[in-house]
C-alpha cells in the first residue's frame, strides 16, 4: 500500500476560521436572496392598458344583494357589462336592474359593482336610482364611460307603459367620484 504525503483525513479538522468563513458566506446568500426577491405574484397577466386582458373576473350581479325595494317580487337584472371604471387595472361591473312587476315599465335602477379583496363583489356606486322612476335602453361601457338611454315621463298622467321622453346620459370617473352628463336635454318620443 501506498502512504499519502499528507497528514489522514487533514481537510476533516475544522477550525474556527472555517466555521467563521462558511457562517459568513451563508449570511451573505441569505441577504442576497433578501435583497433579489421576484415581482409578487398576481393573478393577472401584463397587458397594455385597455385591452382588458386582466385576468381578474369582473364581478357578477348575481352575487350582490342590489339595493332596491321589490315589496316581495324578484329583482331582475336586465343588463349587465364590465369594464375599468377608475382607472384602477381592475375590472368594475355595471348592472342595470329592476322589479320583476310583470307589467307596465318598472324604474330601473343602475349599479357599480367591484370585487372586493377577500370578499364577494359589492355596490359602490348607484347612478341611477329607482326612485327617478326611469328606465334604462341603450345600455353600453366603453372606454371607461357609461352610457345609457334613460326613458321617463312626461307627467304623472301618462301610464307606465308608456315613457315619453328620453335622454342620452354618459358617466365617468372624474374626481373620485361619478359625475353624468348629458350631451342633449330630455326630449319627446
Amino acid at each position: 500500500m501506498q502512504t499519502s504525503a499528507v497528514p489522514d483525513l487533514a481537510h476533516t479538522h475544522a477550525r474556527p476560521v472555517h466555521w467563521l468563513a462558511t457562517a459568513t458566506a451563508m449570511a451573505a446568500v441569505v441577504a442576497a436572496a433578501g435583497l433579489l426577491q421576484p415581482r409578487a405574484a398576481t393573478a393577472s397577466q401584463a397587458g397594455a392598458p385597455g385591452t382588458g386582458s386582466a385576468a381578474a373576473a369582473a364581478p357578477d350581479p348575481a352575487g350582490v344583494q342590489l339595493p332596491l325595494e321589490c315589496g316581495g317580487a324578484k329583482t331582475v337584472v336586465t343588463g349587465k357589462a364590465s369594464g375599468d371604471l377608475d382607472g384602477d387595472g381592475s375590472p368594475e361591473t355595471v348592472a342595470v336592474a329592476r322589479c320583476d312587476a310583470g307589467s307596465g315599465t318598472p324604474p330601473s335602477g343602475v349599479y357599480v359593482l367591484t370585487q372586493g379583496r377577500g370578499t364577494g363583489p359589492r355596490v359602490v356606486a348607484t347612478l341611477l336610482e329607482p326612485l327617478e322612476k326611469q328606465s334604462v335602453k341603450d345600455f353600453a361601457v366603453r372606454d371607461g364611460a357609461v352610457t345609457a338611454t334613460l326613458l321617463g315621463y312626461s307627467s304623472p298622467d301618462v301610464p307606465s307603459c308608456c315613457p315619453d321622453q328620453q335622454e342620452k346620459v354618459k358617466w365617468r370617473w372624474q374626481g373620485g367620484k361619478f359625475v353624468r352628463s348629458a350631451p342633449a336635454q330630455a326630449r319627446s318620443m
